[in-house]
This record gives structure tokens, C-alpha cells and sequence, in this order.
């Protein structure tokens, strides 16, 4: 028997694959890339906006096609998509066998045997809790990084996401279970441990009383190996000097931070349903660069929010060019059924909406490209991600670089380099994005 899995959408979507693969592999299921030796194929979803949404139902359809020549036995689709839509699924999807909901991962072994026996399989188990099977995670991220997913649901409840009704309240992984985990992908290699989950500041304050992100960054520390910690999705009202302070007391932990903060107009940050108005955004940037001056911000924002005006996108594109983000990714409003703002008036045109990001997006290549050029000269540590092509260059990360998200370094050896190996690197040239260098001596 042999699966087929694809994973769409984030990067706490990909732990949860991960977790299911684990499962898979334990109840003696082989995993296959190639859709013509798989006997079921899976599909994890995303529908966190429309352009998901539609890649999730395009990558059901195409997969369906797989089963016409009858020796597909079975096509499960999980995640976002089946927990949303499951009504949809079962009555505009046939060719669809099984549908598991967001807190239905541990039920991917009793789904593929049902299929495989020709029988329809569902489940939809209540937002809350967490899986209670033990297994080891299976790594889909080439092996040398890795998402350790720290929590899951949201209480925010912001105006434009549908993210706690289809994945609940915020709980927290317990930390014990957590530092299993780590040490198990360190323990197979793992060089970068990526904390991820709707919001990662207000971890463990649902299982401890208090915020608790701090502790775990200095248990996990204390994991014996050469690895770093990142932390992603930081709200910036949440973040506060105990998480500062162990981000500078534990050397492991890369000083980087990702603070989705949406906009910058108070108006819009209040329609969005936010906490954080402008001065305290301010507030919090000019805290994190004064206590660790080499921090590497990144922040995510959304153009043409419902009544959104042009003064206040140039108030936007002022406080990019004031604020100086090292990273900064922008997206046109998309609004999503059930969500409050999708009723909200004075909706604006997809063209409007795209023409503003792209200002957006252009600012910040401007504001990116003088960061960079201020590296030129300076030594960093890298991990290499693979050489290119047949040349002698090597692409790699810094501690300023997610993957996936942001830029490379790009290395300039005769070496021999390994992926996942750390290397010393000398800045020599900047683009936009990315880094030119040369192994240091």
C-alpha cells in the first residue's frame, strides 16, 4: 500500500502533514512522490484566502483525475478546506472518499484502510484538545530545518480571518512534549528549529497562567547540538522583556522576529479588529531594536482593507519608509465568507487593492536593497541550502533569512559545502532580496 501526500498552504499546515506522515509510516504505510504508484492520495488543505482556497480545489480536481484508470483506490482531502467546506466536499465532490477535519489528523491510518476497502470515511472532531497519539514527526523540508508547531487556534479573532472557526480556541503543546519533539529532529539532523503557530507570544498561557514562550526558547537551548531556534508570528502587543531577555540569554535562539502587524493606520487597525494601534507598533520596533540592536524585523501587511482610503495607504507607505523593516511581505485584501469584514461597506476593486501592494511591495525593494548594502563587509553565519546548478555557488541562510520567505546569501567557493552545514561568510555584494559573499577565512 502506498500514499501519495501534498501538502498546501503554511507552514503549520506542513506540521501537521509531517505528523500525519509519521503516522502513515508507523502503521506500516509506504509514502510514494509519484502520483502513478500511489493507491490513495492525500491532500492537505489551506483556504486561509481565495488564491488557497482555489489552489486547494484545483489540486483535488487534478488528483481525482488519478483515479479514472481505477487503480487509485482512494482520495482523502484534510485540513482547512475539509473542515470549512465539508457540506461542499460531500455534496460537489464525488470522487473525494474521505474528509478529515483540522483536529482529525490522528485518523489518517483508519481513513486510508477504509478507503483502500472501497468504503467512505469521515471526522470531525471538536476544535479542542489536542492529538493524543505519540509518533515521530517525518521532515518533508529537505531534513536540515524544521517547523516545531508550538500551539494551535487563535483567540484574536480579528475582523478578516477565519482561522478560530475552522481551527479553534488557542491551545498550547505542552512544553514536555514540545522538547521531545526537538530533540528528536535534532537527534535526525535538524539544524534550524522554526517555532510557528497562529501566534507564537502568547504560548503557554493557557496551560501555565503565564506566557511562557521564554521558558520553552531556554529549555530548548539547552538541547545539546549546533542548531538554531527562529520564532515566527510574534503579536507585537504580546511581546514584552521577558521574551526579549531570553532571546539575548540563549545564544541558540536567532535574533529575528516576525510581527504580523497588518497596517499601521489606527482607523484600519481598529476595522481589522486588532490590538495594536500605530504608536504602539512604533512603540514595540524602536523596544526590540534598542534592546538587540542586530534584530532582523519582519511584518506582514494588507492592502485595501475594506474602506480603506488613499491617505491612509500613504500613511502606510510612510511608515514603511520610516520604520525600515529588514523584511516585508504585502497582500491584497481577500474577503472570506464569515468572516465580519466580508460584510464591512465600501469594499475596493481587485485593482485597487493590487495596485497598492504593489506600491507597497516596490517601497520595500528600495527600503530592502540600502538594509543589504549596509552588510557589505561584514561576516555572518549561514546554513547552505544546496549548490546551484552545475556552478560553484552555493545558496545558504543567514539568521536574518525564514526560509521560504526571505532572501539568500549567495556563496562563491571552489569547497566542497554540505546542505545543512554552517559556514562563515563574507558580505560582498546586495541586491533587493538577496546577498553575494565568499567563505571567510
Amino acid at each position: 500500500m502506498k500514499v501519495l501526500f501534498i501538502s498546501l498552504g503554511c507552514d503549520k499546515n506542513l506540521a501537521d502533514s509531517e505528523y500525519m506522515l509519521g503516522l502513515l509510516r508507523e502503521g506500516g504505510i509506504s509514502i510514494t512522490d509519484e502520483e502513478e504508484e500511489a493507491d490513495v492520495i492525500v491532500v492537505n488543505t489551506c483556504c486561509f484566502i481565495g488564491d488557497a482556497k482555489e489552489e486547494s480545489i484545483q489540486t483535488i480536481l487534478d488528483m481525482a483525475q488519478y483515479k479514472t484508470d481505477g487503480k487509485r483506490r482512494g482520495l482523502i482531502v484534510a485540513g482547512c478546506l475539509a473542515e470549512r467546506y465539508r457540506e461542499e466536499i460531500r455534496t460537489e465532490l464525488p470522487e473525494v472518499d474521505a474528509v478529515l477535519g483540522t483536529n482529525s489528523c490522528e485518523d489518517i491510518v483508519n481513513a486510508v484502510h477504509a478507503v483502500m476497502k472501497g468504503d467512505r470515511y469521515e471526522s470531525f472532531r471538536e476544535l479542542a484538545g489536542l492529538p493524543t497519539k505519540r509518533v515521530k514527526r517525518e521532515p518533508s523540508t529537505g531534513g536540515h530545518y524544521a517547523y516545531l508547531k508550538i500551539a494551535e487556534g487563535c483567540d484574536k479573532r480579528c475582523t478578516y480571518c477565519i482561522i478560530p472557526s475552522i481551527r479553534g480556541a488557542y491551545r498550547s503543546v505542552p512544553l514536555e512534549e514540545l522538547l521531545v519533539q526537538a530533540r528528536e529532529l535534532v537527534a535526525q539532523g535538524v539544524k534550524e528549529l522554526i517555532l510557528v503557530a497562529q501566534e507564537t507570544t502568547l504560548y503557554g498561557l493557557d496551560l501555565y497562567g503565564e506566557k511562557s514562550l521564554g521558558r520553552l526558547l531556554s529549555e530548548l537551548n539547552r538541547i545539546p547540538g549546533d542548531f538554531w531556534i527562529r520564532i515566527l508570528y510574534c503579536y507585537p502587543e504580546e511581546i514584552d522583556d521577558a521574551l526579549l531577555d531570553a532571546i539575548l540569554q540563549n545564544e541558540k535562539v536567532c535574533h529575528y522576529l516576525d510581527l504580523p502587524i497588518q497596517h499601521s493606520s489606527d482607523a484600519v487597525l481598529r476595522r481589522m479588529g486588532r490590538k495594536t494601534g500605530h504608536d504602539g507598533i512604533v512603540r514595540i520596533v524602536k523596544r526590540l531594536k534598542e534592546r538587540i540592536p542586530d534584530i532582523c524585523l519582519r511584518t506582514t501587511l494588507i492592502c485595501g482593507f475594506p474602506g480603506e482610503t488613499e491617505g491612509q495607504h500613504e500613511e502606510l507607505m510612510q511608515f514603511i519608509n520610516e520604520m525600515e523593516f529588514d523584511r516585508l511581505g504585502a497582500f491584497a485584501y481577500s474577503p472570506e465568507e464569515g468572516t465580519p469584514a466580508e460584510t464591512f461597506p465600501d469594499q475596493l476593486s481587485e485593482e485597487r487593492k493590487s495596485s497598492w501592494r504593489d506600491e507597497v511591495m516596490e517601497l520595500q525593494q528600495e527600503v530592502s536593497l540600502e538594509k543589504n548594502k549596509l552588510l557589505i563587509g561584514k561576516r555572518l553565519l549561514a546554513l547552505v541550502e544546496g549548490k546551484v546548478a552545475d556552478e560553484d555557488v552555493y545558496a545558504a541562510r543567514t539568521y536574518r533569512d525564514a526560509p521560504g520567505v526571505d532572501g539568500y546569501v549567495f556563496i562563491h567557493t571552489e569547497e566542497n559545502l554540505m546542505t545543512g552545514d554552517f559556514v562563515n561568510v563574507l558580505i560582498t555584494g546586495a541586491y533587493e532580496y538577496d546577498l553575494l559573499g565568499e567563505v571567510a577565512e
